[in-house]
């Protein structure tokens, strides 16, 4: 791991109780589905794209893709692909 990416002792101390298998997943059966189902509407890939990011962008939607467990790209897609068809929008403040 480069120097970049150290690890703090919490850090550890969770990455080593998740090697330990001291996690138990709390998403119910409905919200796999509903995860399961936005993966696969954004399953069909037909065009490529590359956009630039921010690095601190990038490593929150990462973070989240691994709290909500997708892999980055999906969530991203999916994100879009709500927003676009008006199932997510802005949120007033």
């Amino acid at each position: 791991m480069s120097q970049k990416h150290r690890l703090t002792m919490e850090e550890k101390d969770i990455l080593e109780s998740y090697d330990n298998d001291e996690w138990v997943s709390v998403s119910t059966p409905a919200e796999i589905e509903k995860y399961r189902a936005a993966a696969k509407a954004t399953f069909k890939k037909d065009k490529r794209v590359n956009i630039r990011i921010s690095e601190m962008d990038l490593e929150l939607l990462q973070e989240r893709a691994m709290i909500e467990g997708l892999p980055y790209q999906t969530l991203m897609s999916s994100v879009l692909h709500k927003y676009v068809t008006g199932r997510l929008s802005e949120k007033n403040i």
